[in-house]
C-alpha cells in the first residue's frame, strides 16, 4: 500500500492486520504520485518481489477551492491535474516497465476515474471533472496500445461513496443530502466495499477479456431519469466477512502477499 500520508498508512495497515490476521505480508511506502521519482522508487521496491502484476492508481484529490471556469484558481487546477492525471500516467508507465522487465505476459492496471467524467453536475468542480475525463481517455489509449502485450487497462468510475469525508461535508443539511441521494435508484450512496469488489474483479483473471472499459459502479445513477419513491435499500457493511473475502482472493489470481 502506498499513500502520501505515513500516519494514514500506519492506520490502514493496522486495520488490515486486525481484520485479516491471515494476511501474510503487508508492506507500506510513502509516495507522492505527482512525483515520478516517488512512483519509480515504489515500483523498484516491488520489483524486488518479482515485479508488478496489478497496479491500482487510486490516489486523487477534489480540492475545496475547485469551482467553475471563472472561480477556480490556476494553482488548484495545476495541483489537481498533477495528482489526478500525472499520477495515473506515472503509475501506468512504471507498471508497464516493470511488467516488461520481468517478461510478464499479462497484467492489470486499474485507474480511478469518476462518474463526473460521464455526466455533468450543477455543483461545479471543474478541475476535478476535467482530470477524470483525462483519466478515461488515457486509460482507453493505454488499453489499445498494450493489448498485444497482455496488459489490460480499465477505468473505475465510482459514484459518490458513503465515507466520513462525505458525511462531514453533508452534515445535518437534509436538503443538500436529498438533492444528491435522490439520483440513486436505490436511494443511497455507494459503499467502499462495493467499489473494492469491482477493483478485485478487474484485477483478477475473471475479467481477462475486459479491457479499455469505463467500468461504472454507481447503482444505476447515470442511467436514471425519475427514480423510485420509498425508503432506501440497506447498504452492505464494509467489513462484513472480510477475512472470507481475502481467502477467496486466492482463487482469483490476485496475489495476497
Amino acid at each position: 500500500m502506498a499513500d502520501i500520508s505515513a500516519p494514514a498508512l500506519e492506520k490502514a495497515s493496522a486495520k488490515l492486520q486486525q481484520l485479516v490476521p491471515s494476511a501474510h505480508k503487508v508492506e507500506t511506502q510513502v509516495c507522492d504520485v505527482s512525483k515520478e521519482t516517488d512512483i519509480k522508487a515504489l515500483v523498484d521496491y516491488v520489483d524486488s518481489w518479482g515485479g508488478v502484476d496489478i497496479m491500482f492508481n487510486n490516489a486523487g484529490i477534489m480540492h475545496a477551492d475547485d469551482a467553475d471556469a471563472v472561480d477556480t484558481p490556476e494553482k488548484i487546477w495545476d495541483l489537481t491535474q498533477a495528482i489526478n492525471v500525472k499520477g495515473v500516467w506515472f503509475g501506468s508507465k512504471h507498471a508497464i516497465l516493470s511488467l516488461r522487465k520481468h517478461s510478464k505476459s499479462k497484467g492489470s492496471i486499474i485507474n480511478t476515474a469518476s462518474v463526473v467524467a460521464l455526466v455533468g453536475s450543477a455543483t461545479p468542480q471543474l478541475a476535478y471533472t476535467a482530470s477524470k475525463g483525462a483519466v478515461l481517455a488515457m486509460t482507453r489509449e493505454l488499453a489499445i496500445v498494450h493489448a498485444r502485450e497482455g496488459f489490460r487497462f480499465n477505468a473505475l468510475c465510482p459514484a459518490p461513496l458513503n465515507t466520513p469525508l462525505l458525511q462531514d461535508w453533508l452534515g445535518d443539511d437534509k436538503p443538500k443530502r436529498h438533492r444528491r441521494e435522490v439520483h440513486f435508484p436505490s436511494g443511497r450512496f455507494g459503499e467502499a466495499i462495493e467499489q473494492a469488489q469491482a477493483v478485485l474483479f478487474l484485477a483478477s483473471d475473471e475479467s481477462s477479456f475486459i479491457n479499455g472499459q469505463d467500468f461504472v459502479v454507481d447503482g444505476g445513477m447515470t442511467k436514471a431519469y425519475v427514480t423510485p419513491e420509498g425508503p432506501p435499500l440497506a447498504a452492505p457493511k464494509n467489513n462484513a466477512s472480510l477475512s472470507q473475502q481475502v481467502d477467496a482472493i486466492r482463487g482469483t489470481g490476485v496475489p495476497n502477499t
